[in-house]
Parts: C-alpha cells; sequence; structure tokens
C-alpha cells in the first residue's frame, strides 16, 4: 500500500513580527485592564476608563489580526498585482530588492522563459521571521524555479551591479525600512541607476512613496502614478516608473 506524501511548501514568513506581537500584546494588557483599573478617581471626580482600555484593545487585536491576515492571505494577491504591471516577455533581468523570502523574485521568475530573476536582501529578522538566504533558496526549489533565480548579500543604497543591468526592478515593503531620508533617497537613485533604458520600476509600500516618486523623477525615471492596491493591510500604494 503507498502512503500518500505530502508535497512540502513555500514559506514566506510573517512580515513584521515584532509589531503583529506587540499589538496583541497591548491588547491583552488593555482587555486585563478593564478588569484591574476600570475606573480612576482625581479631584473626587470618578473617570470610567472601561470603554477606552476596551476600545484599545479591540482595535490593537483588529490591527494584528489585519497584519497577520496580510502576510497569510493578502500579500500574495498584492504579488500578483505588482507583477501584472509589467508586459512580460520571458527574457528579461528583473532584480527583487529586499527580496526577503523570495515571494516576488519567484513570482517573476515564474514568468520568465529565458530570463534570470536576482534578489538582494540584507536579511533583517524584525522585518520578515525567518528571513534567511537559504530559506528564499529552499522556497524557489519547492516553486520549481532554482534555474531561474539567484539570491545575493546586497544593500539597496549602494548595490554591486552596473549600471543598466535589469530590465525590471521590483521591491515591496522594504525601502520604508532604511532610517533616514537621505538613504532612501540613495536607494531610489541606486534602483534608478541599474534600470535599462526602456526598462520598469515597480515599488510598493505603505509610507513615503510620494518621496520615491519625486527621486525617481530626478534620477530621470518617468513615473506613470501611484496607484492604490485595495484589499492589503495597511493599504499599499504602487509607484510605476520607466527608464526611457
Amino acid at each position: 500500500m503507498l502512503r500518500n506524501t505530502e508535497m512540502p511548501k513555500p514559506d514566506y514568513g510573517i512580515d513584521a513580527p515584532g509589531v503583529i506581537r506587540n499589538l496583541f500584546l497591548v491588547a491583552a494588557a488593555c482587555a486585563a485592564m478593564c478588569w484591574i483599573l476600570p475606573a480612576v478617581t482625581a479631584g473626587g471626580i470618578q473617570f470610567i476608563l472601561t470603554p477606552m482600555w476596551r476600545n484599545t484593545a479591540i482595535g490593537c487585536a483588529a490591527g494584528g489580526a489585519l497584519m497577520l491576515a496580510y502576510s497569510k492571505f493578502m500579500k500574495f494577491q498584492h504579488r500578483d498585482r505588482m507583477l501584472a504591471m509589467v508586459n512580460w516577455r520571458g527574457d528579461e533581468r528583473v532584480l527583487d530588492v529586499g527580496t526577503g523570502a523570495g515571494l516576488l523574485l519567484i513570482g517573476a521568475a515564474k514568468r520568465l522563459t529565458t530570463g534570470k530573476a536576482t534578489g538582494i536582501d540584507v536579511w533583517s529578522l524584525v522585518d520578515l521571521s525567518g528571513n534567511a538566504r537559504e530559506r528564499t533558496l529552499r522556497n524557489a526549489e519547492i516553486e520549481g524555479v532554482t534555474e531561474k533565480v539567484e539570491v545575493l548579500d546586497g544593500d539597496a543604497t549602494a548595490m554591486q551591479f552596473a549600471d543598466g543591468a535589469f530590465d525590471v526592478v521590483v521591491s515591496n515593503l522594504v525601502i520604508h525600512n532604511i532610517p533616514s531620508r537621505g538613504a532612501r533617497d540613495k536607494a531610489c537613485r541606486e534602483i534608478a541607476r541599474v534600470l535599462k533604458r526602456g526598462g520598469m520600476a515597480v515599488i510598493s509600500d505603505f509610507v513615503n512613496t510620494g518621496e520615491y516618486a519625486k527621486e525617481f523623477a530626478k534620477a530621470g525615471l518617468e513615473v506613470e502614478g501611484r496607484r492604490w492596491s485595495w484589499g492589503t493591510f495597511p493599504p499599499l500604494r504602487v509607484v510605476v516608473a520607466r527608464k526611457r
């Protein structure tokens, strides 16, 4: 009798795991405060605190649950919307900036025939649970695109690629993690530098997308707009720019 063996599934991790954890912890603490400190008296006046604790608990729990839902479900639809903005030929050289577990990288690789997709990352565990080059390569193997991808250590603000090396550059929820405005601007300039003439950048984030669009325009890219990607939490906008 043959034993059924389940095929391994790719693991694309939990985005911002520390934020999700803290939201649930605050929610639990506020729920407890409804019982521990439902009211306080100051100046002979009693202030009822239960609604404040309750509403904060509900808000934090809902935020944590929505962020978890994004990691488990929403980000796959968001990836597909981003990649659908590219008119694929199949022979493109693609760069995924801040590839993490390879969600965009592998999605792009599946659209390639003779092309190649490269992912770079600094492998921060704060930004993605279990973030490691080895897991990205394992996901590529499971998804059947090992021959179409390469995964490298790399800083978005100082990429080790030649000018005009890529037809398509993609990135999702990465650039905002760079702490200073100057460094974020430098990352945008690097994206513009490594993009070929006629190439396309598709960059998504929940903040600072106006900054990215301005910096791309300064670097000579034609910014086609910033588009909302509905059905994500937090709501994301996608900057689309081309190098003429």
